[in-house]
């Protein structure tokens, strides 16, 4: 059985690595961005209202197999004074087959047949759905084509519109998610393993297990807001001298214990990272790395705590000698 590929990208470099990969045994699956707007892709938006055909064209090429000529047709590009100026037959082909069939991937699958492709080729998403950008001015700018013009610095993109992901694109992960667990399951992982390794393996399952734990705890949304409250204090084991009640100068007085943070962009509150932390004297030290320009600690919880399911005498044995 082939090994299968999920490929994600856009209409140039993707068209590009798939005229290559489709060269190996593999089963191809290539997800295509629809967020383009210009030129005749442009045009066809506006007036069918459908996704971004243009770079669904040249994947649906780059995948064919077919003569040469046929390619060369697909991609030719009207040169007239009226109303065709600038479009692609391939456009206007896979334009009329989703109006035909009522649906974007529907109409690549029945251009498929004629172009006999080596894979399978879907949009990310059926929704017709526009790329903005924030500039960090403050500006938006609507259409991937103008972004693109825009001299302008982008502080984050986004879609205009909520996207829903293709039906069929998301079964079939969740088919290959499960078919790939199936193998793992049915594969006797510890065959042909030295000892350290098969040790090393299962340690790694057992912290394996302890994070599902951990990530099971943070479910239960018991974040606390650093406007609200910071994690206790205490003596740092390096506030004094051992013996005596002198203060160390070069090591800090107060320590929290170690936490879970959740650091937030202080630029945009939906960009952030879960990662841990603690206070010294006060103030914050993460991993990652807090950058205080870029970025603050809004929430924390303690440690949650469980018990690894796994027995700890591998983990112990593990540690001693190595």
């Amino acid at each position: 059985m082939n090994k299968k590929v999920i490929v994600f990208g856009g209409g140039t470099g993707l068209s590009c690595l798939l005229r290559g990969l489709k060269q190996f045994p593999v089963s191809i699956t290539a997800v295509v961005s629809v967020c383009d707007d210009g030129g005749s892709t442009g045009i066809l938006r506006n007036e069918f209202d459908i996704l971004a055909v243009g770079d669904i064209r040249k994947v649906l090429v780059a995948l064919s197999q077919t003569e040469s000529s046929v390619e060369e047709l697909l991609n030719h590009r009207f040169k007239s004074e009226g109303t065709l100026n600038k479009h692609t037959v391939g456009n206007i082909l896979l334009t009329a087959a989703t109006e035909m069939t009522g649906s974007v991937q529907q109409g690549i699958e029945l251009l498929g047949k004629v172009l006999n492709l080596c894979g399978n080729v879907m949009p990310v998403t059926e929704s017709n759905v526009t790329l903005s950008a924030e500039m960090e001015d403050g500006s938006i700018v609507d259409g991937e084509h103008f972004i693109t013009l825009s001299s302008k610095k982008i502080k984050k993109v986004f879609y205009k519109e909520k996207p829903e992901i293709n039906n069929k694109l998301l079964k079939e992960i969740k088919e290959e998610a499960t078919l790939c667990q199936k193998y793992i399951d049915e594969c006797d992982i510890f065959a042909s393993k030295s000892e350290h390794e098969k040790l090393a393996l299962k340690i790694a399952s057992s912290c394996e297990q302890t994070l599902s734990a951990l990530a099971d705890e943070i479910k239960k949304d018991r974040w606390i807001s650093t406007e609200e409250a910071m994690p206790e204090e205490h003596d740092s084991i390096f506030a004094k001298f051992k013996g005596t009640d002198k203060w160390c100068n070069s090591f800090w007085e107060k320590n929290s214990n170690t936490v879970l943070v959740v650091l937030v962009n202080n630029h945009d509150e939906d960009n952030f990272v879960v990662g841990t932390g603690k206070t010294i004297n006060g103030e914050w030290t993460t991993v990652p790395m807090l950058l205080k320009d870029r970025m603050h600690v809004a929430y924390w919880m303690p440690f949650p705590k469980f018990e690894p399911k796994e027995a700890k005498g591998e983990q112990e044995w593990f540690i001693k000698n190595f």
